[in-house]
């Protein structure tokens, strides 16, 4: 359907069909709830459909478009019969009204620079790991710590966030995440900030996000020492040795990554 979709089976059920897949390298197993049709219109463009392949056809444009927009990250999600069940309709926004989260872009000589070949050249990465979110930087943020992960090799995830306007500016908060182990399962949360005056919600929705990345990148869990209360409401626990941890998995604890159950 689109990058990053892999599809596991269509089971069906007494009033539609539940469509199973996984996302990336997400641990989970997705689902998505399809109604059967009873009128013969598309489920996308609400148009008159001719045959049942038609309709499958509108049905699987559609999916490819919510997940082109982010449908993993966004819905409402619940644990069934060991799927992850998708909400694919009124998905809240991931972001407060007013402003918006984004990649941290790196320019592709650092991204090059994460290779396994390159990996050694610590001294080629330095000096580009310190050229790194140098807007953020200028915006009184402390970019230290993404910059030592860098120039590491660790860095998992890095997001900004900002106004959000024709400028993209102010920068107001990001949020910094590093590999923990060669095996890439488990991610670490090395850093959560917002300028003073931001909304706390800006700061659950840099955690929200960094979480998923790190799922849809394979990793199992998210730990951290940091202490936020957002931290909490997402589903952090306490970890043995100290800290809290965060399972990425649906049978794990439940956590809400979304903002509801």
């Amino acid at each position: 359907m689109t990058d990053g979709y892999s599809a596991v089976d269509v089971k069906a059920e007494p009033d539609g069909m539940l469509v199973i897949f996984r996302w990336r390298r997400d641990p989970n197993v997705y689902a998505i709830e399809v109604a059967f049709p009873t009128v013969p219109e598309s489920p996308w463009t609400g148009l008159a459909v001719a045959s049942a392949d038609e309709w499958a056809a509108d049905v699987a444009a559609r999916l490819t478009e919510e997940f082109a927009t982010g449908l993993v990250s966004r819905s409402r999600r619940v644990i069934r019969n060991g799927y992850v069940v998708l909400d694919t309709y009124d998905a809240p926004d991931l972001c407060p009204a007013g402003f918006f989260v984004s990649s941290v872009h790196l320019d592709d000589e650092i991204v090059q620079s994460f290779s396994p070949l390159r990996r050694h050249d610590r001294e080629a990465v330095s000096p580009l790991a310190s050229k790194a979110g140098s807007w953020l930087a200028k915006a009184g943020m402390d970019v230290v710590i993404p910059r030592r992960l860098i120039a590491e090799g660790t860095l998992a995830c890095w997001l900004q966030a900002y106004v959000d306007n024709a400028r993209g500016r102010p920068f107001v908060g990001h949020v910094a995440a590093s590999w923990e182990d060669e095996q890439r399962t488990t991610v670490r949360l090395d850093l959560v900030h917002i300028r003073p005056g931001v909304p706390s919600e800006v700061r659950a929705a840099l955690v929200r996000l960094v979480v998923r990345e790190a799922a849809e990148s394979g990793a199992l869990r998210v730990v951290t020492a940091l202490e936020t209360p957002e931290l909490h409401a997402l589903g952090f626990r306490p970890a043995n040795g100290g800290g809290l941890t965060l399972h990425t998995g649906g049978a794990a604890p439940p956590s809400d990554l979304t903002g509801e159950g």
